[in-house]
């Protein structure tokens, strides 16, 4: 809803989009691949980097995601440190050292 303008984010400006998503493959809700499809065919949403994590080491899941343009695919680790340390690095390169395209 926050990347698209709906429901309780109604009327947000949606020329503002994140700099980067991490994007959990397995969403309770709403599957993350599905996300991330429609983020690829949205104009709005096509460039912002996506870093898929899941539990899933799954040949067949990460090939999905990749063939989904996702950006990279993280296996997200079961101890809780090793997961800050995961998602430290990982902001760390996309928001520090990764040079982002400019949105129009």
């Amino acid at each position: 809803d926050f990347l698209f303008g709906t429901g309780e984010f109604a009327g947000r400006d949606t020329a503002y989009q994140p700099r980067l998503v991490l994007l959990d493959l397995k969403l309770p809700k709403v599957d993350g691949l599905e996300v991330l499809k429609r983020m690829r065919a949205d104009e709005r949403t096509r460039t912002v980097p996506v870093v898929m994590l899941s539990s899933s080491k799954e040949e067949c899941d990460v090939n999905e995601c990749y063939r989904s343009a996702a950006n990279s695919y993280v296996v997200k680790p079961v101890n809780f440190e090793a997961y800050g340390t995961t998602v430290t690095g990982i902001c760390s390169y996309w928001m520090g050292i990764n040079l982002a395209p400019t949105r129009a």
